[in-house]
Order: C-alpha cells, then sequence, then structure tokens
C-alpha cells in the first residue's frame, strides 16, 4: 500500500528502491514508475504514452528508458522521447527525505491545448496516425474549438505541398463542413480522417513559398480581376499568384475576391471536370472556419491546378457526335442580355421541376433553351445553381446497378461540382459564374446513359412505431450492395420520423466508421447541404436517397483507417491496450 504524507508519495527507504531498480506507486490519479538512476532516482508514469505498455517492464540503459513493445525511447530525468511516433512520457519530481525516496503525483501541468497542438504539428510532418488521432482527442477533451485543428491542418496543407490545394484539403474541409450534424463522438473522428489525409497527401512533397505581393500604386478590384484572368487563361501560375496575393494584402473585399477567383475558375468550359469549381469553393469554406487572415496562404494554393486544368472544349465527348462546346458557348454570350430581360421579374421564378425534368432528358438543345428562358423569366443565380444540383443528385438516386461500378464515380463527379457551383452561386453570384450552370447541365446530360434504364425511387412509406430505422440503415451498410434496402430506409426515415434531420448523423457515421476516401466526403457533405437547402420537401428525400445508394454500394469497407482511430480513443480512456493472457 503506497503511503502519501503532505501531498507526496512514499516509494520506501532509499536502500530498498535502489535495491529493486524499480519501485511501482499509485496515488493521485497516476501509476508512477520510480527507476534508481546513478546516485539519483527519477519518476515517471508507467504507462507509455505511445500504446500503453507498462514502462516499468521496461530497460533502463545509460540514462534511457526503453519501451519493450515498439521500442520508443526517453530520456528517463525529463520524460522526453527520442522516437516521434511516442509522445514525451510525463515526470514526476522526485525527494529524498529521512533516507526515504517520496514522489510529486501533481506537479503543474502544461497547457493541454498548448501541448496537443503542437504534438498534432507533428504527427502531421512526420506522417504519423496515431500522434495525429491523439492530438485531436486531445485537444476535443481540453475543450479546443474544432478551429484549432483546423487552422493547424490548413496551414501544414497549404504549406508543404508545391502543387498546392488538392483532394486532401478539400477532405478536411469537407470534415469542417459537417461538424455540426454530427454526434459529438463523431466530430474529432471527421477531423482526424481529414488530417491523416493531409498528411499522407503532403508527406515528401516539397514546400511551397508564397510569392511577394506587387510593390505597385494599383488598387483598382477590376484590374487585378482582369490581370488575374488574363494569367489563368495562358496558364502563367506564378502571374495569377502575384495578382491574387496582391489583391489580398491590398484590402480589396471577399466578395470582389471571390468573383475574381470564381470567374477566372469559369472562363473556360468546366475545369478539370468540374474539381477546378470545387477546390476554389472548398478554400472560400475553410476561411468562413479558419477566418479570412488566412486567405493570402489558402486562396494562393488554388492558382497552379487552376492554370494546369483540363479544359473540357479540348474533349472529344464535348465535341462529338454533338458539338456541345459550342452550344455552351452560344448560350454563354446570350447571358448578359437574358439576365437583362429578366430584370423586372428577378426572383419571381418558380419553374424548377420543369427545368430539372428537362435536363433529364436526352436533349442538349432544350436543356439550353430551357436554362435559357429560366434566365429570362426572372431566375436568380441561386436558384439556377439549385436546379443543377437537383438535377445531378436525382442522376444519382436513379443510377441503376445494372451499370459499371466504376460510373458510380461518374455520376458523383457532375454532381459534386453542381453542388460547388450552387454553394458559390449563394457567396459571390455573378453572370461570369452563371455561365457554368450551363457547363454542369451538360455534364448532367453526358451522364444520361448511366439511367437507362432508371432506378425508381422509393415511395415514402414512412416510420413504424418502435422501429429504430436509423440502426436498421446502418445495419444494411454493413453488408454489400444493401443499395435498394438503404435508399428505402432513409425515405422511410426522412418521410416518417418525427425528427427527419436525424437521419444526416446516421449517414454521416455510416461514412466515418468505414475507410473512406475524396468521394465519399465530398458526397456526404453535398448531400447535407443540399438536404438543408430543401428540408421538408420530397426533393431534400431524392438527395439523401442518391446518397444511400452511393454509400450502400461502396460499403462495407476493411475499416483498417478507424482502428488506428480506435487505439487513440482506448489510450485517451485509460483502457489495457496490452494485456497479458
Amino acid at each position: 500500500m503506497t503511503t502519501t504524507t503532505k501531498n507526496l508519495l512514499k516509494v520506501g527507504s532509499v536502500e530498498e528502491v535502489s535495491e529493486r531498480g524499480c519501485t511501482v506507486v499509485t496515488g493521485g490519479g497516476h501509476t508512477i514508475a520510480v527507476f534508481k538512476r546513478d546516485d539519483e532516482f527519477a519518476a515517471v508514469d508507467n504507462r507509455c504514452p505511445h500504446m500503453g505498455f507498462p514502462l516499468d517492464r521496461g530497460t533502463v540503459k545509460n540514462g534511457i528508458l526503453t519501451c519493450h513493445w515498439h521500442h520508443a525511447r526517453f530520456d528517463l530525468s525529463s520524460g522526453g522521447t527520442f522516437d516521434p511516433f511516442a509522445d514525451d512520457v510525463r515526470s514526476f519530481p522526485v525527494s529524498v527525505e529521512d533516507d526515504f525516496v517520496w514522489v510529486n503525483p501533481n506537479p503543474p501541468e502544461p497547457d493541454p491545448i498548448e501541448r496537443w497542438s503542437h504534438r498534432l504539428g507533428d504527427g502531421l510532418e512526420h506522417n504519423i496516425r496515431l500522434v495525429i488521432a491523439k492530438s485531436v482527442l486531445g485537444l476535443n477533451s481540453s475543450e479546443a474549438d474544432y478551429r484549432v485543428p483546423l487552422t493547424i491542418g490548413t496551414q501544414f496543407g497549404t504549406t508543404y505541398s508545391a502543387q498546392g490545394w488538392g483532394q486532401a484539403m478539400t477532405m478536411l474541409t469537407c470534415a469542417a463542413n459537417i461538424q455540426e450534424r454530427l454526434n459529438d463522438e463523431d466530430r474529432p473522428r471527421a477531423l482526424y480522417q481529414g488530417l491523416r489525409q493531409v498528411a499522407s497527401e503532403c508527406a515528401g512533397r516539397p514546400p511551397r513559398f508564397l510569392v511577394d505581393p506587387l510593390p505597385t500604386g494599383e488598387t483598382r478590384p477590376e484590374v487585378f480581376k482582369d490581370w488575374f484572368r488574363s494569367f489563368i487563361e495562358v496558364r502563367d501560375d506564378e502571374g495569377a499568384e502575384r495578382s491574387l496575393r496582391t489583391a489580398i494584402d491590398l484590402g480589396i473585399s471577399r466578395r470582389e475576391i471571390a468573383d475574381m477567383v470564381f470567374a477566372a475558375a469559369t472562363d473556360r468550359i468546366y475545369l478539370d471536370a468540374g474539381h477546378v469549381l470545387d477546390f476554389c469553393n472548398k478554400a472560400f469554406e475553410i476561411l468562413d472556419h479558419i477566418g479570412w487572415g488566412h486567405a493570402g496562404q489558402v486562396l494562393t494554393s488554388l492558382v497552379v491546378g487552376m492554370a494546369s486544368a483540363r479544359r473540357s472544349e479540348e474533349l472529344n465527348s464535348w465535341r462529338n457526335p454533338i458539338d456541345l462546346s459550342s452550344l455552351v458557348w452560344e448560350a454563354r454570350d446570350a447571358l448578359p442580355s437574358l439576365w437583362e430581360e429578366g430584370a423586372k421579374s428577378r426572383g419571381e421564378w418558380d419553374g424548377e421541376d420543369t427545368l430539372v425534368g428537362v435536363i433529364l432528358e436526352d436533349d442538349p438543345v432544350a436543356t439550353i433553351e430551357a436554362l435559357k428562358d429560366a434566365v429570362r423569366e426572372g431566375a436568380t443565380a441561386e436558384q439556377m445553381g439549385g436546379a443543377v444540383a437537383y438535377a445531378a443528385f436525382l442522376r444519382m438516386a436513379q443510377f441503376h446497378t445494372s451499370n459499371e461500378f466504376g460510373d458510380w464515380d461518374t455520376v458523383h463527379n457532375t454532381l459534386t461540382a453542381a453542388n460547388a457551383l450552387h454553394q458559390a452561386l449563394k457567396r459571390a453570384p455573378s453572370i461570369e459564374l452563371t455561365r457554368a450552370v450551363f457547363d454542369v447541365a451538360m455534364s448532367i446530360y453526358l451522364d444520361r446513359f448511366l439511367n437507362m434504364p432508371a432506378q425508381r425511387l422509393p415511395e415514402p412509406n414512412g416510420a413504424r412505431p418502435g422501429e429504430d430505422l436509423g440502426g436498421s440503415i446502418l445495419t444494411a451498410m454493413d453488408s454489400q450492395q444493401q443499395v435498394e434496402q438503404s435508399a428505402g430506409l432513409v425515405s422511410d426515415y426522412v418521410s416518417g420520423s418525427p425528427d427527419p434531420d436525424g437521419v444526416l448523423p446516421v449517414l454521416a457515421h455510416a461514412m466515418l466508421r468505414e475507410d473512406s476516401t475524396f468521394h465519399h466526403f465530398q458526397i456526404v457533405e453535398a448531400a447535407l447541404k443540399q438536404y438543408e437547402d430543401r428540408r421538408g420537401t420530397d426533393s431534400a428525400r431524392h438527395v439523401l436517397v442518391g446518397l444511400a445508394r452511393f454509400l450502400a454500394a461502396h460499403y462495407p469497407t476493411p475499416r483498417a483507417v478507424n482502428q488506428t482511430y480506435g487505439i487513440a480513443v482506448r489510450l485517451q480512456r485509460g483502457d489495457e491496450i496490452f494485456r497479458e493472457e
């Protein structure tokens, strides 16, 4: 039994502790290993900070304590680790009085937010998943705002990638965007999955060095917009980056910066199958979370991808057998006059259902004309974006499983581009950005064969009393190819539950428990946004039916990603990872 006096733990006599070499005592909520070190004594937490192995089973040599499970090494006098994959082990002050050894189990602790923020940086730099997981959980338990790890990850991800913004940063933004819709236990899990993707994508890549702003007296937003668009047009990423950096540093408004970026992203048809527009939108969204002060670092990371992007007018599918590109260019040219025609009735248009029906048909000319009519009749830019986003989700909701499995990604790519356009039009509506409605509509047209035959949408049957539809959805997705069953359950949840929004954390959890990738994060985040815009309507139910069908087609997976996260959770709880049989 450990003796406590004056808040100190009595370890034993100097002779006893010296003979034993290591003595374990408990007190103050800790199990502490006290070692004889030369003519002194040192005490550390007996739980290895890496994965919980008892350190009294380790070996001390030359002042270094080595854990025998994964060979993490620690400076015995300070607890500092020599190995990046392990955390520092907590050390405790030891004193000798009246020939007895005493240990203080409650020394002052360092600021946990500062500590875990530093460790998160280490985990990102060395691409160590367990360190990233423990850091996110440590920050969460310290009641740090989710923006703390998000900001650290954003700074790292936009610095240590010479190619700039990519899939990992998009996933991290999606994780941030869905935070409010997650269960408490899934919030740090989502951030962990986004952050581990950032670390993996940046591993071994050279850093990106920001260019200095121009030493110019030019301050007119329209001039910087023209410069930026011109440089992107000729694929001059350096000139474009310096123009953008200067505009941001001059304090040009967020709305005008967004207008500049989105105009350049839509000057050409459907850049990189919509990924450019999606990445641009996500970069602005992450700034909504972490603050505009990071705009110079974040937004300039878009430039390389924008300048090098593939232009869809260069693709055969957009030229033959129908010259879709020419149809789009002609509609784009007509848009300013159409917009002027509809100015007096702007916002009075209510023809979404008819427009969506035309978009989903097999006639690109009719689609273009229907879009032009909507503008002429007063549809707002946001309404146009919402219509094409809904049409894209219906393609997914009616995707027939007789198609090749890889074609889920075909409809998915159009869907996420459509959602990005819709969100961007909410942020910075303009005629230039509205041009992209024609682009996305033609991509939806190109996906038409994936709805031949079109899968029937499930009828809204409603929930049955006492039925746990959330649990049933998760159970269905535990088995392969439960596509229609999962869609039906989600449809019933939305149509019959007193709290239809409760299905959102269920679907998000279904994604987060799996080895989900870029496309899964994109579609969940897009579906949640589209659902919230349409809450209480049949179209909201259709959006989640499309999401459920996509997820069910891809799940279950081996769930290897969450094994690391699960270990971190157990370590934080104090569970024993190591057990002797």
